[in-house]
Formats: structure tokens, sequence, C-alpha cells
């Protein structure tokens, strides 16, 4: 298993200001977590919002803590569509020129002006992990998936940090189109 690395399923989600939850959930709210994630530091949250599009809302959208910087919605094509949003394939945070979209929580509404994205698949990785797997920082590479419809994913970007855990991020369309369900690895191809 020396080239291979797990394989995850990261699900529609929001990222939030701690101003932009205090408008959705009440003054002095916090985010309550409900679940530790892979990456260190990473949690999702009781708390759930609602997506407003221009054609359908999705309901019970999780929250990933801790509170960010920049509110971001992460979501699939399949979401996009549903919503009636033309959300680009971006890397996390790159969210400059990206469509908005309403919020609604229980106590208030917001606007996002921008960060509707459909998260560009990529591999989480320590330095040390990098030089295991003999790559680099934003290296492009493709992933074999080993599952019962293995299949080749291109388009992956690396990102290292030591602040990471050795994890494959692909969206929910991805991961149902490989039947990556359960424990799922892939081989890194480069």
């Amino acid at each position: 298993m020396s080239n291979k690395v797990i394989v995850e399923t990261s699900a529609r989600h929001v990222h939030l200001t701690e101003a932009q939850i205090a408008i959705l959930f009440g003054e002095g709210a916090a985010l309550t977590r409900k679940k530790d994630l892979s990456q260190p530091g990473q949690f999702a949250c009781d708390e759930r919002v609602t997506l407003v599009g221009p054609k359908r809302s999705i309901q019970n959208v999780i929250i990933l803590g801790p509170a960010r910087s920049a509110g971001q919605v992460e979501i699939s094509f399949t979401d996009a569509r549903t919503l009636g949003i033309e959300a680009p394939v971006r890397e996390s945070g790159d969210i400059e020129g990206t469509p908005g979209i309403k919020i609604t929580g229980p106590k208030g509404e917001i606007q996002l002006d921008r960060g509707v994205i459909v998260a560009k698949r990529h591999i989480h990785m320590t330095p040390e992990d990098a030089v295991k797997f003999g790559v680099a920082d934003k290296q492009t590479v493709s992933l074999k998936i080993d599952s019962v419809r293995s299949a080749v994913l291109g388009d992956l970007v690396v990102r290292v940090s030591p602040k990471f855990a050795a994890a494959v991020h692909i969206d929910t369309d991805e991961s149902n189109a490989v039947a990556a369900f359960g424990i799922c690895y892939g081989e890194i191809i480069k």
C-alpha cells in the first residue's frame, strides 16, 4: 500500500465566518462540534443551513468548522443544477469570480456575493507523505480507485502541509460514480 491513500467523500458543505454564524444562528452563537473530520482541527457541526438558489433550495446542509475568514459553499454538479447555479471547479479558497447564494438559518439569512464552487479533486498530505509518494505541492496527478467500479480519476491537485493528514477528497457525484463507499483506497499515478 506504499502508493495508496484513503479516498473520502466530501459531501456538500458550507464554511462560514463568525459574523455569518451570528446572523444565521443568533448573536453569541457558536458552532457545535458533532464529529471530527480526517483533517486535523476540522469538524462537522450540528448546525445546518438551507441553500436558496434561483431554481430550488437544498435543506439541512452541514457546516464545517472552525469558522473561516470568508464564506464558501462546496457543492457537486448535481447540486448546482438543482439550485440553478453555474458553479466552477475550483480549489477551496479560490472564490474570486464565483457565483453567490442565499443561505438561511433559524435566526436569519445572508447573501454571499461569491463563494459557490465545485471543489477540485485533491489529495491532502504532509511533507513526509509527499516524499513517500514522490509528489510535490500543487502537482497534478491521477488516481486509480480500487472499488467494484474501478476507475482512474485525473486532474487531482496535491496539497501539502504539515497540518494535513493523507486523504483524497472527491465530491458526492464522483464518489457515487466510482462506488467509493465505506473504506476505499486509491493508487496515485504520476
